[in-house]
């Protein structure tokens, strides 16, 4: 339940993001309040812990 889940920001529009697991996948919808500071399309999170984190 409280495993790492791995995204990457498909596209953003306005104060939200949509987040990816693959290409393939459904998107997510996350308010970007939500979200690290700095994200842009193609970044890479990570959700854990009711948390996400900036990918390097």
């Amino acid at each position: 339940m409280f495993e790492r889940i791995d995204y990457f920001v498909a596209r953003i529009d306005g104060d939200y993001a949509y987040l990816k697991v693959s290409e393939d996948a459904e998107e997510k919808c996350v308010a970007r309040a939500l979200l690290p500071e700095g994200i842009v399309e193609g970044s890479k999170v990570a959700y854990e812990m009711m948390e996400y984190t900036l990918l390097s």
